[in-house]
Order: structure tokens, then sequence, then C-alpha cells
């Protein structure tokens, strides 16, 4: 049977299913399923089909104009482009570190950032599958469905949301796309009439954090047998960690380890990460496959994110989360958790882990008053990585004397967990559509098992090469007379059909 991930498919004599486009994800993609006259399942792929070249657009900007630009990217995680970008360019500036009072501003923010990242895709993304099955009626299984039949667990989601907002808001000065980070530090503190609002909810928050976490354990419990197969497909594992092991989403160190949880690298400098991570271009997505250098292309793809980091650390500094992260692990049995429906309880119990840091760097005088930037010898080149809400983030800058961007690499969490996502999409075409007639629902099985890694598809669209470009002359009734066909590559290749 061909490989999935090979790129020499023949779909000769082969029916095509496409699902396009997924649905409740950012961004635009599809997935295509080739099937034999037996419907069984020969292919399955995920194609990210939009390109927007920040890589390229970056070049040419003065440096300070970097944080507010990337953040474009997405609207669901600006945050994170905007703290990883600052975070590369304090390097350039010369502020390393950056000071107490900064250095806790973009913490808070950060967490903010996760906290309302990882409800919005719990709660109004997931949750309708999660909660009424995934064949479910498709006109139910949305948020509005969720709301009518579980009110509670709805308004619990939009206020826990809603809160993480109004952190970001109180340090970045907006909801979306703020400005409150620049390069050295940030722009102005947190006022002391946000810091009292938002103190006032934070045990609030706190309890419905916990709820979150009894939800998602709940529907593991009451289906095993799903949540600890469905799309699992053994993986390594890449996040940051602090200097002595522990989970910080922040800032750190990289360490990976294999499928089996044993520690392939650790204490890697994230200055360093060329040394650890290289990438592989396919030419039917423009997302890229990351994989780690020592392993090879074929053994060394790996997955990021909330699954990721909760197996990946020794522990999480904050006690309610950590005794949480210790009960998610007892449910391996001993054995590292692969299954993607598990992300969703290790992404309620980083929500939980969240709160609790928000609220210990709510009650710290610095977030009020301090110094607020720093500054020293300029460089020519910086290195940002973060842990944002979906798995590392990495920006990567050089720049000139005259202040002018010369070089951009960004390597985003989805694109770290693009091979792992087509191998779950894979498997559960092949358990659940392998020899079916092909329904919605069946589809939507897909989709699920997608949507699990919470893909932001637009921050991922990055390619090597030129855009592959297909052009058609088509005839008066509609017929093709000509086309022209230009790889990733760049090769061109002239088809003329005209009798």
């Amino acid at each position: 049977m061909t490989s999935d991930l090979e790129t020499a498919a023949r779909p000769q004599g082969l029916r095509r299913v496409a699902i396009d486009p997924v649905s409740r994800v950012e961004g635009h993609g599809k997935v295509t399923i080739l099937l034999d006259e037996q419907q069984r399942v020969q292919q399955v792929r995920l194609h990210i089909v939009e390109f927007r070249g920040f890589e390229k657009f970056i070049e040419g900007r003065p440096y300070w104009e970097v944080p507010v630009m990337v953040q474009r990217l997405c609207g669901i995680c600006p945050v994170s482009h905007h703290l990883a970008a600052c975070k590369a360019l304090d390097l350039v500036v010369g502020a390393t570190p950056v000071t107490p009072s900064a250095d806790k501003i973009r913490r808070l923010m950060h967490y903010g950032q996760v906290m309302q990242s990882n409800a919005l895709h719990f709660f109004h993304l997931s949750s309708p599958d999660l909660l009424f099955g995934f064949d479910s009626e498709v006109n139910r299984r949305n948020i509005v469905g969720v709301a009518e039949k579980h009110p509670d667990i709805a308004r619990k989601g939009v206020l826990l949301r809603k809160f993480g907002q109004e952190v970001i808001r109180a340090t970045a000065g907006k909801r979306v796309h703020g400005t409150g980070s620049v390069p050295g530090g940030m722009n102005k503190p947190v006022s002391a009439e946000d810091r009292a609002v938002l103190a006032g909810d934070v045990s609030q928050m706190i309890a419905w954090a916990r709820d979150a976490v009894d939800i998602a354990k709940l529907l593991h419990a009451q289906n095993p047998a799903l949540y600890d197969s469905f799309g699992s497909v053994p993986s390594n594992m890449l996040s940051l960690v602090r200097a002595d092991g522990a989970m910080d989403l922040y800032d750190g160190v990289l360490r990976a380890r294999d499928a089996a949880g044993n520690i392939l690298v650790d204490g890697a400098s994230d200055q360093h990460y060329l040394d650890l991570i290289e990438e592989e271009v396919k030419p039917w997505t423009y997302m890229k496959f990351p994989y780690l250098r020592r392993l090879g292309p074929q053994l060394g793809s790996y997955r990021v994110g909330p699954l990721a980091r909760m197996q990946n650390c020794d522990f999480i500094p904050s006690p309610l989360a950590e005794a949480q992260r210790r009960e998610f692990l007892d449910w391996g049995r001993g054995q590292p958790i692969h299954a993607p429906l598990a992300y969703h309880w290790a992404r309620m119990i980083e929500v939980l882990h969240a709160m609790e840091v928000i609220a210990e760097l709510l009650d710290d005088p610095d977030i009020l008053a301090g110094e607020l930037m720093a500054s020293g010898p300029r460089r020519r080149e910086g290195i940002g990585v973060i842990e944002a809400p979906r798995g590392t983030l990495i920006h990567h800058y050089a720049v000139g004397d005259d202040d002018l961007v010369q070089m951009c690499n960004l390597i985003v969490a989805t694109t770290h967990n693009n091979q792992a996502m087509n191998e779950a999409v894979r498997s559960v075409a092949r358990r659940y559509l392998d020899g079916r007639e092909i329904t919605e629902g069946l589809l939507n099985h897909i989709e699920v098992a997608i949507r699990a890694y919470d893909p932001c598809l637009s921050c991922a669209t990055h390619a090597l090469g030129q855009m592959a470009l297909e052009v058609a002359l088509l005839g008066p009734q509609g017929e093709t007379i000509d086309r022209v066909l230009r790889s990733q590559r760049g090769d061109t290749q002239h088809q003329s059909l005209s009798p």
C-alpha cells in the first residue's frame, strides 16, 4: 500500500473524497482520501492550501515593527507571535535579560493567552463533538447546540475565555493585536484598576478551570477505549522546560523524548534550535515537515503542545495543576499517552496551571511599577522560543546595521505537528472509513482527529521554494484547451491539450 506521506502517489483508478474546508479550526485546510473500488483507503493527506509569505515580507522592515506585524498571522494566538518576536529582538537590542517587571508582565500576558486560547478550543470548537458524538446531527454540532443542551458548560467556557482576554488587554493594550511588548521590555505597566478587577475574579476562574479538568476526565472515563485509541500513533515529543525540568510556557531549554518516553535531547539552548531541528518539504502542501536531525526525516518527526508538554516536563510548578498532571499520567499506566483525544484533558490542565500562575502574578507588585526597558550591546541576530497554546513556537531574525530585517524564519506549533496530524488522520480513516459507505459523520471523525491538535493553519503556511501554480485555459464549453504547471521546485511543464 502506498504510504500517505509519499510524494509519488498514483491516483489513477482511485476515487477521491475531499473534506474541504476542514471546519472549526483556524485557517484553511483540506483532507483528500483516495479509495479503491472496494472502498478501501489507499491514501490520506492533510493539505494546507493557503500561502501567506510572512517570512519574506518581514524582510526589509525596521526591526521594531516586527512584533506588531507578525501577530497579524493569526487572530487566535497573536500574543504568542508578539512575545516570541520580542524575545528574539531582545537579543538584537542587548536586553538580556529584560527587567523583572517586564518579564512578569510578559508572563502575565502569555498565561492569559494560553488560558483563553485553550478554553476557546475546548469549549467552542471541540466540545460539540465530545458532548454529542462525532456522528451526531451536524446542525447540532456547534457551540449554539452546546449552549442549548449544556448551558452551564458553555457559560463557563465563554467567561473563562473572556477573563483571559481581559488579562491580555490589561497587559498588551488590546484584546487582539496589542502593542504592550516591545524589543527590550514593555511599554507600560499594569494599572492598579485593572489588577484589582482581575484579582477579584481569580477565585471563580480557578474553580471553573478545575471544573473544566473534571469534564475532560469524565469524557475519558465514559469511553476509555475511544479516548485511548482514536487516531493514536506513537511519536517523539518536544517542548521547552525550565532548567530544573519544570513546565515553563514562557522560557526555558529544549527537551525531546522518544515515543517510549526516553529523553533524546535535554538542556538544549533555544539559540541552537537549528542544530536540533531540520525541515522537509512536500509538493502537496504549503506546510513543512520538521524532524529531529539526529533521527532523520523517517524517524525524527515529533509532536508538540499540551500532550507533549504534560509528559515532557518533570513537574508543573503550581500545586493544583501538578496534582492533575499526576492523575493524567496514571491514565497511561506507566506508558506515554499518544492518543490525540488526550490533548483535550492535557489542555484543561494547562488552563488550570495558567490560572494559578495568573493569580500569583497579579499579587506581585512588580507588575504595577518598576523599570520596564533594558538595553546592552547590539547583536545582528536573535532567536525567540515560547510555548504557544498549540506548542513550541520559534521566531528567528537577522537584522542589519541599518536596523532592517534581513532574514526571518518561523517554525510554528502546527508545523511541528504536521506529521503527527497526517498520521492521525490516516489511522482514523483506515479504522472508520475502510470498506464503508462514506457519510458526513464518518468524515467528521477525520476532522475530530485534526481538531484535537488545535491547529492554526494560517500560522503554518510557510514553504521553501516557489509557490506551486496551475494555469488552465478553458474553451467556450468549459473544456480544457491548455494548461501550464509549475512545481514547488520551480520546474514548469506545459501541457497543450488542443487538437
